[in-house]
């Protein structure tokens, strides 16, 4: 019984030490990520650049409107195709936007790799168009189950009425 014990005292010390070791790796691995978001924050000129609080609002809405509109499936399909849409057409979003950017913009924030136009205008409609897929995939949830309670009393009925 004392081996036991000693065997499960050491592996739960193991255990121990393994999890202090993945939390501080976790928290050392985000400080990085935390680090670059802020820097990249702090390095757009908020106050002066209109147009960004322009796209920020129209991705404010567009997510309003996605959940206003969560029980029209076929418009939420709409939503959900000129969402990636406008992802497919980013690379190209970005070029127009590297070429004209001094007639509206204090700054050449479009970089030719697209990390910019990917955080602003990619990241938000990819994170939309999983709400949508989601909000999709939960009201087919939802169908099927009345399909289910449909048939099921569907079939009652009629072995009732065989019955009689």
């Amino acid at each position: 019984m004392e081996e036991l014990k000693t065997v499960m005292n050491e592996h739960m010390d193991q255990m121990s030490d393994l999890v202090e070791k993945f939390t501080a790796e976790l928290r050392s691995g985000f400080q990085p990520a935390v680090d670059n978001f802020l820097g990249f924050f702090h390095a757009i000129d908020w106050k002066v650049e209109p147009w960004l609080i322009g796209l920020i609002s129209f991705h404010v809405s567009l997510l309003l409107l996605i959940f206003i509109s969560r029980k029209n499936v076929n418009f939420q399909m709409l939503l959900f195709l000129m969402s990636l849409t406008g992802v497919y057409f980013a690379e190209k979003i970005n070029t127009a936007l590297r070429n004209n950017w001094k007639s509206f913009a204090g700054q050449n924030y479009f970089d030719p790799h697209g990390v910019f136009v990917s955080v602003l205008w990619s990241g938000p409609l990819l994170c939309i168009s999983i709400l949508i897929l989601m909000n999709t995939l939960f009201s087919l949830c939802q169908l099927i189950v009345k399909w289910k309670k449909a048939e099921l009393r569907h079939r009652a009925r009629t072995s009732r009425n065989k019955q009689d």
